[in-house]
């Protein structure tokens, strides 16, 4: 039998012995459906993906809906330094409309993304993906749905020192304003503004102060506490 490639001298001398085994690869959940992959158009669904970057400074989380192969939607989201925003931005312009395989060889600008697309990759091609067993996946838009009301990344920062304890600066809620005390100076609840719908409100022609006070609203028994502090300067 011969070979289009190279062989070695010791493989040319070889005779050719047939192979017994010849079934095909095994098949992975693919949108309710299961899949024999052999090209990457066999690959389709939707999945979650994160990435930090070498010094683990900054971190990814990468979203990416495919169809046949193709990325038809992408929501990248980072925290924690400064460039990954604008690396985001060039992102979101690569990643639709290629196919997951040139995703993966992409440079995406930041390697916190670069390899939450690595993790993507081999979560979508394993079949290991959040629409595996979903008939005919999500469609492609799906990805807005984990952003919520304004359309804003759900993101809890908090900071704390052995020294002063803990502060509340956001939670999923959204901005935190004031943390309440009680009588032992431990935190039972919080007042916050959700800036996604306060945003919303003041583009479609609200005054900024009544948009201010309408989506500000408290959490746990803030109403209860003893003392309130800006977790940003008390």
């Amino acid at each position: 039998m011969s070979c289009p490639y190279q062989c070695s001298h010791e493989v040319q001398q070889m005779c050719f012995v047939s192979k017994g085994a010849k079934h095909g690869p095994a098949p992975i959940p693919e949108e309710g459906k299961w899949v024999k992959s052999k090209k990457i158009e066999d690959i389709s669904g939707l999945t979650h993906g994160v990435g930090a970057c070498a010094p683990q400074q900054g971190a990814c989380k990468l979203t990416l809906n495919v169809k046949d192969g193709v990325i038809q939607e992408a929501l990248v989201e980072t925290i924690g330094c400064s460039g990954m925003t604008h690396s985001a931005a060039m992102a979101a312009e690569v990643l639709p409309g290629k196919t997951v395989l040139e995703a993966v060889n992409s440079d995406l600008v930041c390697d916190a993304i670069n390899v939450a697309m690595r993790e993507l990759f081999l979560q979508i091609v394993y079949g290991r993906t959040q629409t595996a067993f979903s008939e005919g996946g999500l469609p492609i838009g799906a990805g807005l749905e984990d952003l919520g009301k304004g359309l804003r990344s759900q993101v809890g920062t908090m900071y704390s020192t052995s020294v002063k304890g803990p502060r509340y600066l956001e939670m999923a809620e959204g901005y935190v304003l004031k943390i309440g005390l009680d009588k032992n100076d431990e935190i039972i609840g919080y007042q916050f503004v959700h800036l996604g719908k306060m945003m919303e409100a003041i583009r479609k022609g609200m005054d900024a102060t009544e948009a201010l006070a309408k989506f500000t609203g408290t959490y746990g028994r803030f109403d209860e506490a003893v003392k309130t502090i800006d977790p940003r300067k008390e």
